[in-house]
């Protein structure tokens, strides 16, 4: 009868807790062997979904393993170990989102100037000529859909966090830059990166894009949006006009979605296509953008159908659960443009890249994706 118990107790854990117990339990001596000493962008999404799952599941074990790995991380002084400024690379941004929550609840200046030393990163970024900062400094010109992610929520969260109005007007900047100059008007999607000099063989010599819509880098990019949005003051002049753009986005993406799965491709403009997948983390990252922008009011109709089979269709077609806790499959291992080992941005490349489970690339948007669901599911109930 115990063990009957223990089952179904199991069997009624929100998903949410179950991914981030699987996370918890792969940790060894309180640090988890793919996180620990790392700053880097991926591990920065998952201390950011763990933190998230903390919250919402009010479960201090998620958090204290967030402060643990931050803690460590962060030198007295502010100094960020495994980080260098003149690198100039904005994935190194992105796991300073988890440093504002460490500064409130710890009130340690360390993690304050933690915070500063990567604005100054920001302020010194190279740009284009329009503004637009550069991916890293060793791809010149180059804006990818990746950075707004790494990057914009950050300086938003920081102008909030420091009442700092000029921050929401550089995130704005680079929000509305790259979709102007990476945004197909056939199918209203974003290629995945934009070369001011066209010098890249991975780009159109005419507009710059580069040839195709990447699933993950629309989803760094629909991720961004929501939750830099989420940080603007409602009277900022170019809220409205943000807000636009995610939800003329959103529509494409709906559009772009498998209508038999409710899933999206590795390669969003060629569905279909032979070679072609559906792919994990980019249809967690979609789902879990348009799930909170739903529930944050960002978008007035689209249906909610299509996040819902979305969901679904994650759950059916890449989830499997066993003693070990929740895996995720069909994931992406990586994928870029350029590069010393050249990616040249064509469809036979981004389908060679090698398919993989239960990596955090695909992991954490799957934890955050989990608990936008389960807050729906908290409201409608």
């Amino acid at each position: 009868m115990a063990e009957t118990l223990t089952k179904v107790a199991a069997h009624d854990r929100r998903m949410s807790v179950k991914i981030a117990d699987t996370l918890v339990s792969e940790c060894q001596n309180g640090n988890h062997p793919k996180m620990a000493g790392k700053w880097g962008y991926v591990a920065g999404m998952t201390l950011l979904a763990l933190e998230r799952a903390a919250v919402w599941n009010n479960e201090p074990r998620y958090s204290e393993l967030v402060h643990h790995h931050m803690d460590g991380l962060i030198d007295k002084d502010g100094t960020i170990r495994n980080y260098r400024l003149e690198d100039y690379n904005l994935d190194m941004i992105n796991e300073g989102k988890n440093l504002f929550r460490e500064w409130r609840r710890t009130g340690e200046d360390k993690y304050q100037q933690a915070i500063l030393r990567l604005v100054t990163q920001l302020k010194g970024q190279p740009r284009t000529s329009e503004g637009g900062y550069w991916h890293k400094k060793i791809y010149p010109f180059q804006m990818w859909l990746d950075g707004i992610y790494m990057s914009s929520p950050f300086l938003a969260e920081y102008g909030s966090t420091f009442n700092h109005s000029e921050s929401f007007d550089e995130v704005a900047r680079q929000i509305l830059l790259i979709e102007r100059r990476t945004r197909n008007p056939r199918t209203g999607l974003l290629h995945h990166a934009w070369d001011e000099s066209r010098e890249q063989r991975w780009c159109d010599k005419n507009t710059g894009q580069s040839f195709h819509v990447w699933g993950r880098a629309m989803g760094w990019y629909a991720m961004a949006v929501v939750d830099a949005l989420e940080h603007f003051p409602i009277d900022h002049p170019q809220r409205g006009q943000i807000m636009g753009i995610f939800e003329r986005m959103a529509y494409a993406i709906a559009h772009a979605q498998d209508q038999e799965s409710g899933l999206w491709y590795q390669v969003m403009d060629q569905n279909g296509r032979e070679g072609n997948y559906l792919e994990a983390s980019a249809s967690c990252m979609l789902t879990y953008a348009l799930a909170k922008g739903q529930r944050l009011h960002y978008l007035a109709e689209l249906d909610r159908k299509v996040v819902d089979r979305a969901y679904e269709g994650i759950l059916k077609h890449f989830v499997t659960e066993d003693e070990q806790g929740v895996h995720l499959h069909r994931i992406c291992h990586g994928a870029g443009l350029g590069g010393k080992k050249y990616r040249d941005g064509s469809y036979s490349y981004y389908i060679s890249e090698q398919i993989v489970s239960d990596v955090q690339m695909g992991v954490a948007p799957f934890l955050l994706a989990s608990i936008e669901m389960e807050m729906r599911g908290a409201r409608q109930a």
